[in-house]
């Protein structure tokens, strides 16, 4: 009887199987949600920090601005001290440049203080020098030349050609502005100092966007300049509702970050927030956009990209009149797009450009071509290592003729060839432009051939990593195609493992993260399972223009209409 009862009960390897699938993934589930909880009290206890530290701030900032105007920090009615002043404030300088000048109608000395490359020399000559020197010159004898405030009005409004003019009384805001590319100006018998707007910098013309280039729409993409990107924006059309909000963020090196929206669609709640977080960055220096990503984002420790990066202005443009919120900082042409949803790193704007229904064959083979390469070489060692029954009969026989004399076992082979291809990648992307293609494809072709014929891999793995890293490719953002190059190889490592219970197990671990993650308190996943139908019209597929007369609904927003 008991060795019937024996027959009848599994062998151990079984139960170890049924203890990995049910187990590990309740122990996995319960160790994320810690961390996750650990992460939302470190992150509020660090929001108290930050807000308390900004708050000494402000009032050390208070205390520093009274004592130096009490050491003598600001300019004066002596012409030589407020010099000096600026000399020693700028003593380990050498590329702040000073020009002496003699007002003859004044009787009065002046100087100029300007950076050397910053500032526009030839403007600077022309609508600065020249009137000034004019003016100086053309006082008849006995006249009495004006003092004071007279004398500084008259400048300003007769003289000076310069349409940013303003008179200040501080000692390191000039120093400030000249560093930036202004001109600052001292007369004798003047109280304070003038400074004028020449700045002028060596800027990168408007070029086509590299990492998101299209074949049909504009071939225009954003530059270093901040002013340059806010100008793009504002020639899409005008509109008086279209608000940009200005932040300075360093502490020691300060840049621009402006925050773009629509007042009239975006979300209120959605704007504070952005702004909220945006004074909270406590750096050094943010030198781009990535920082700004970094420390806004809402779960640091996911692999996903939570927030969008773009560098076209009509992405930008089309996000906004969604009711989302774009970041644009000094320095870098790539922009944020707050939030942000999995569906929508998946859109191209070459969608819209074309009639829908070839917009929705691409944007469905796109959906097809990332699960490909997150998952291919996964299900290729699950079915060879684990699952052979579940391929056809020749198929399986000509893999395993093929796979005669390889010596690894299938986990090593992938891994071989998926390392190759991301060092080649990664060589093609560092290497000058003309020859980096070239020695992708060449290098790709050379290593898949030696490896078969040196019977490292077999021909089938070549032809999956290809497939894989052809998939890949298709991603319109290259920074979420990074998180799927990484998350396939734990989906390598856990198909080698249980098989094709661990892809299983995978991708539902991998569901039930994406599920429960936000980008600025909107679900990640929004678009795969929305609150309303409606909102499939451009998930999946791109419905026509004329079926798309709603903003989507996840954004709450205040306007849902976008025509009709």
């Amino acid at each position: 009887m008991w060795r019937t009862i024996m027959t009848h009960v599994p062998k151990w390897t079984v139960w170890i199987e049924a203890l990995f699938l049910f187990i590990v993934p309740l122990v996995i589930f319960l160790v994320v949600r810690q961390i996750r909880k650990l992460d939302g009290r470190e992150s509020r206890r660090m929001e108290r920090l930050k807000l308390m530290e900004e708050q000494d701030r402000s009032k050390h900032a208070d205390r520093n601005t009274l004592a130096s105007e009490k050491e003598g920090e600001t300019f004066t009615e002596d012409y030589q001290a407020n010099v000096e002043k600026i000399r020693q404030a700028a003593a380990d300088m050498a590329d702040v440049n000073e020009r002496s000048i003699f007002l003859e109608n004044l009787n009065a000395a002046g100087t100029l203080f300007f950076v050397d490359g910053l500032t526009d020399k030839v403007g600077m000559d022309q609508n600065v020098l020249k009137p000034l020197m004019d003016w100086g010159r053309s006082g008849q004898e006995g006249d009495e030349p004006p003092r004071g405030e007279s004398l500084r009005d008259m400048i300003i409004r007769q003289v000076m050609l310069v349409s940013e003019t303003e008179c200040t009384l501080e000692v390191q805001y000039a120093l400030q502005k000249v560093l930036f590319g202004s001109v600052v100006l001292m007369i004798q018998g003047i109280p304070g100092a003038f400074v004028l707007g020449t700045p002028k910098g060596n800027t990168r013309g408007v070029e086509d966007p590299i990492s998101e280039s299209v074949l049909r729409g504009p071939r225009v993409g954003f530059t270093e300049t901040l002013s340059d990107n806010t100008a793009m924006l504002r020639r899409h059309g005008e509109s008086t509702e279209l608000a940009m909000s200005s932040f300075k963020v360093g502490k020691r090196v300060e840049k621009q970050l402006m925050v773009v929206y629509f007042r009239d669609i975006a979300d209120p709640e959605l704007v504070d927030e952005v702004k909220r977080r945006i004074k909270t960055i406590d750096m050094d220096e943010v030198l781009e956009s990535g920082y700004v990503e970094q420390l806004i984002e809402d779960n640091f420790l996911s692999p996903f990209l939570q927030i969008q990066n773009t560098e076209r202005p009509d992405r930008v443009m089309a996000a906004l009149l969604e009711g989302r919120v774009a970041i644009l900082l000094d320095g870098t042409p790539f922009a944020l797009l707050v939030p942000v949803t999995y569906g929508m790193m998946l859109q191209s704007p070459e969608d819209y450009y074309e009639r829908w229904i070839p917009g929705s064959l691409i944007r469905f083979l796109r959906f097809m071509a990332i699960s490909i390469s997150l998952f291919a070489p996964a299900l290729y060692i699950s079915f060879i290592s684990f699952h052979p029954g579940l391929i056809p009969t020749k198929l399986v026989i000509s893999i395993i003729s093929s796979r005669q004399g390889v010596p690894f076992s299938t986990l090593i082979e992938a891994l071989i060839m998926e390392i190759s291809i991301e060092i080649l990648r990664e060589a093609g992307l560092r290497l000058p432009k003309p020859i980096g293609p070239a020695m992708g494809i060449v290098g790709g072709l050379i290593i898949g051939q030696a490896a078969v014929n040196a019977g490292i891999v077999s021909p089938i793995l070549v032809i999956v990593v290809a497939v894989t890293a052809i998939s890949s490719f298709t991603t319109p953002v290259y920074s979420a195609g990074i998180s799927m190059r990484v998350l396939r190889f734990a989906a390598m490592f856990t198909a080698a493992t249980f098989g094709l219970y661990g892809v299983i197990m995978f991708f539902l671990m991998l569901s039930i993260h994406m599920a429960k993650l936000h980008s600025f308190g909107v679900p990640f996943l929004s678009l795969t399972a929305p609150r309303s139908l409606k909102d499939w019209k451009d998930y999946l597929i791109r419905a026509p223009f004329q079926f798309m007369k709603n903003r989507p609904i996840l954004l709450k927003h205040k306007d849902p209409k976008r025509q009709g």
